[in-house]
């Protein structure tokens, strides 16, 4: 049985934060949906849930229908079972990541990011499976010391570490 790879970039025009998963269940969309909005007052959000058996749809909620589009979109031209796609405004990943994690459909998280983001995708006969992500660029090289105190002046000023 042969097996193709496909490069799906996410389209993603205007930088949101993405968060890319693997989950088991036609329940996802909504559980999904009830982690976010009570994760953080004001949250705007969409989610998408691709389908592995019976009609195979994306089935998609949210609170916001400009990212609910954007979800939906993204999660059909992945579509790979299984696979779910979240679009955030007025929210950090780090803020729902945990929230995500607990909720019992979720297998795995491929990426949280606000980068260029490209999903890897296996084809067979079958269906299409997600192999991984490429998220953002290539490491340029390993930080100097400098480099090391901006990434610690860095978290301070936006609060994310003490001192």
């Amino acid at each position: 049985m042969a097996v193709e790879t496909e490069l799906v970039p996410i389209r993603n025009p205007d930088g949101l934060n993405v968060i890319l998963g693997q989950t088991h269940f036609i329940r996802t969309a909504e559980d999904v949906h009830e982690a976010l909005v009570t994760s953080v007052p004001g949250i705007r959000f969409g989610v998408a849930f691709c389908e592995a058996s019976g009609p195979c749809l994306v089935r998609v909620e949210g609170n916001d229908e400009g990212l609910k589009a954007l979800a939906a979109e993204n999660a059909l031209q992945v579509g790979a079972g299984h696979f779910f796609i979240v679009f955030l405004k007025e929210a950090f990943p780090i803020n729902v990541l945990r929230a995500l994690r607990e909720v019992p459909e979720v297998v795995s998280l491929y990426a949280a990011t606000a980068n260029p983001v490209d999903v890897v995708v296996a084809v067979t006969p079958k269906g299409r499976g997600v192999l991984g992500v490429v998220d953002g660029e290539r490491a340029k090289g390993i930080e100097t010391a400098k480099d090391r105190e901006d990434r610690i002046a860095f978290l301070r000023k936006i609060g994310y570490k003490l001192g």
